[in-house]
C-alpha cells in the first residue's frame, strides 16, 4: 500500500512481550517502515512506556497502545 506521505512510525516494545510481537506483525503486514525501540533495561523508557506496551507512535504522537488495529493503522497512515 502506498501512503500519501512519509510518516515516522516508532514501535516501543520489550523483551518477552507477546502483545508487542503481535503489534510488530501488524506493522510488518501493512508494510510501513518503522523504528523498533526495545525499552528493556532503559529506566527512562521503562517509566514512560512499560504500562502501555506495545506503544506505536506516528509522527511523534501516540497512536496505539496495547493493540494495533490494522484498519485503523492504514487510515492513520493515509491521512495527510
Amino acid at each position: 500500500m502506498a501512503f500519501t506521505r512519509s510518516r515516522r512510525v516508532v514501535l516501543f516494545h520489550a523483551q518477552g512481550c507477546h502483545l508487542c510481537d503481535r503489534a510488530r506483525g501488524v506493522l510488518d503486514r501493512v508494510g510501513v517502515p518503522y523504528q523498533s525501540v526495545d525499552i528493556t533495561g532503559a529506566p527512562e523508557l521503562e517509566g514512560r512506556y512499560r504500562e502501555w506496551l506495545p506503544v506505536v507512535e506516528i509522527d511523534g504522537e501516540r497512536a496505539f497502545v496495547y493493540f494495533v488495529d490494522e484498519a485503523a493503522l492504514r487510515r492513520k497512515l493515509s491521512q495527510t
